[in-house]
């Protein structure tokens, strides 16, 4: 199922969003009144009985949301594609663990939203990944074991401000927060749809131009040994976010650089899940 978090005149909501693109209404018929809610106990089963309902919109007719909002968590990894070590031109190796950092949740545009170029610098950089939307509670979780506690995934732009993730020596914070610098949607697509433990296509675009484009079956890190490793000092919660990595070809490493500007339309399509699409404006 594709599931979204969206608006209608004037109320918040989440649904069902059918492959012809229409809206069934969960926050109408199920106890669980968001999406964070339906992750929470477990009840995508009683979001799949009333699938084949007549849709309540189109898609046309809602604003869509960030798809899971009020999570506690949102981890990033980075440098997590084999020719990123070659971007950085040796100033990084991979090491014997996964590097990461995390994200506010007002670092994210809803999709179709814009997002913004900040006023303080002129650099910034499109990232496009698979997300993975945790919907099982765990510490310690074993490699094994680790597919069963993702409940969904989705696109994200992971969106960073260059010249701002150097201004400290090993501390990307800054650069990777500001105020809805990236994105993530336009819905979630659970696992009994699209199985993360195969091949997925990320490819991003840039008014129409790709610039990247890779598949996960790629990755240093791959999802189970991801959700293993930051599992083991953190307890992972429905809802969680894992933003997985970016392949190469990032705009700060195009030859010259290339950085977003006012008026550039980005898209990150994950294949099978969708295509998230937002424009740049500039921070008023």
């Amino acid at each position: 199922m594709r599931l979204a978090s969206f608006n209608v005149n004037g109320r918040d909501s989440y649904g069902i969003v059918s492959q012809d693109n229409g809206v069934v209404d969960l926050g109408r018929r199920l106890e669980q009144k968001t999406l964070l809610d339906l992750l929470r106990a477990n009840a995508i089963d009683a979001a799949r009985k009333v699938s084949e309902e007549m849709p309540d919109y189109s898609l046309n007719q809602v604003s869509l949301r960030l798809p899971v909002q009020g999570g506690e968590k949102i981890i990033c990894v980075g440098i997590n594609y084999p020719e990123r070590e070659q971007e950085y031109k040796g100033e990084i190796k991979r090491g014997s663990y996964p590097n990461l950092f995390a994200r506010f949740p007002s670092s994210f545009s809803a999709p179709g939203e814009p997002i913004i170029r900040p006023k303080i610098s002129d650099q910034l950089d499109y990232e496009g990944e698979v997300a993975l939307v945790i919907g099982k509670l765990g510490r310690h979780i074993s490699r094994d074991k680790a597919y069963q506690h993702i409940a969904a995934v989705t696109c994200a732009n992971e969106g960073t401000v260059r010249d701002w993730v150097k201004h400290a020596t090993k501390n990307v914070t800054q650069g990777k927060n500001f105020e809805r610098s990236g994105s993530i949607g336009p819905w979630i697509v659970t696992t009994d749809e699209l199985d993360p433990s195969q091949d997925l296509i990320v490819t991003t675009r840039v008014n129409g131009t790709v610039r990247q484009n890779d598949s996960t079956k790629n990755m240093f890190w791959h999802f189970e040994e991801l959700i293993n490793y930051i599992s083991t000092f953190i307890t992972l919660f429905p809802g969680d976010i894992i933003l997985t990595g970016t392949p190469v070809g990032a705009g700060a490493h195009q030859t010259p650089p290339v950085y977003l500007v006012p008026g550039d339309v980005v898209e990150v399509e994950v294949h099978g899940v969708g295509i998230l699409r937002n424009e740049v404006k500039d921070e008023a």
